[in-house]
């Protein structure tokens, strides 16, 4: 009886938070590494190891029925969230017994691959220098940060999807995975970048529809309340009741929070042709708009990170 008593013990140990005022430290390390370095190179990318391994699972998947496909999707999904969370818990509570000069590098090297502030900022920023060599260097460089076909964009419509590239993705690559990490340090945010990875892998509709749903629904459920409070970020509180009324206009449950955000704090229309329009009665963005967005990126990025540290610097 007391041998069974002390797994559940042992397994909430892990999630503990011993090692606050290392964590509290090793997010502005993580931080700094990403302002220096950007992104590690897909060899050394945990995001891109997982990518390519799970390559081949979603092949297999894609070609079940719905209901084999939606079963095995989401034990997928279950299987890797649990074992990565344990790991990351297991890693994270093994180096609060190691001494803080080793434990903050080490924890600051595990967390930085969990957000993406610095690729974002420079892939945003560079629409605008590739729209000064003409129409086609900007389609190109806002085809890497987007899913649509850019071949006939033209200079008001690759700045709208570049804003709105920078609003959806300030939640999904750095408020959101530092949000699950103010509550439960790496692997809360381990967990979200499983969570979002498998989301942009699955979760889309047609031939994914159901192989990827459990992916695109787990996704929503963790984002909700972190897309919510990057709008917060982004938008004064008093603008509240038109935003709530322009994200209502997208089909995403959270894109549309921190997107119509910005364009109302910018005065500007972001539009996705055929799909929706976001405050559609203001101008197309120009260049100014666009570095206007991206200072007030920067400031909601920063601020989210000030907070996850503060969070953690406020537990004993």
């Amino acid at each position: 009886m007391d041998a069974d008593a002390s797994v559940p013990v042992s397994i909430a140990s892990l999630f503990a938070a011993p090692a606050a005022p290392c964590l509290a430290l090793a997010l502005p390390l993580a931080w700094a590494l990403d302002a220096v370095f950007g992104e590690p190179r897909n060899a050394w990318h945990p995001v891109a190891w997982m990518g390519r391994a799970l390559a081949p699972v979603g092949r297999w998947l894609v070609a079940r029925p719905p209901a084999p496909a939606f079963a095995g999707g989401a034990s997928v999904w279950l299987l890797l969230a649990a074992g990565l969370g344990l790991a990351g818990a297991a890693l994270q509570s093994g180096l609060s017994a190691t001494p803080a000069w080793l434990a903050v590098p080490l924890l600051a090297l595990a967390l930085k691959p969990m957000f993406a502030w610095r690729m974002l900022r420079d892939d945003v920023a560079a629409v605008e220098r590739s729209l000064a060599l003409g129409i086609d260097a900007g389609r190109a460089q806002v085809a890497r940060l987007v899913s649509r076909d850019t071949r006939h964009f033209d200079a008001d419509t690759v700045r709208e999807s570049a804003i709105e590239t920078l609003a959806e993705n300030l939640n999904d690559s750095v408020v959101a995975p530092l949000f699950w990490f103010a509550l439960f340090g790496l692997p809360g945010a381990v967990i979200y970048r499983l969570a979002n990875t498998l989301d942009a892998m699955w979760g889309y509709r047609g031939r994914w529809e159901w192989a990827g749903k459990w992916a695109a629904r787990a996704d929503d459920l963790l984002s909700w309340l972190p897309a919510r409070l990057t709008a917060l970020l982004l938008c004064p509180v008093s603008s509240w009741p038109a935003l709530r009324m322009e994200a209502a206009r997208t089909p995403s449950p959270n894109g549309g929070w921190p997107m119509a955000a910005m364009a109302l704090r910018l005065g500007v229309r972001l539009r996705k042709p055929d799909v929706y329009a976001l405050n559609e009665r203001a101008p197309s963005p120009d260049a100014d708009r666009l570095a206007q967005g991206l200072r007030h990126a920067t400031v909601a990025a920063w601020v989210a990170m000030a907070l996850a540290t503060l969070s953690w610097a406020g537990r004993s």
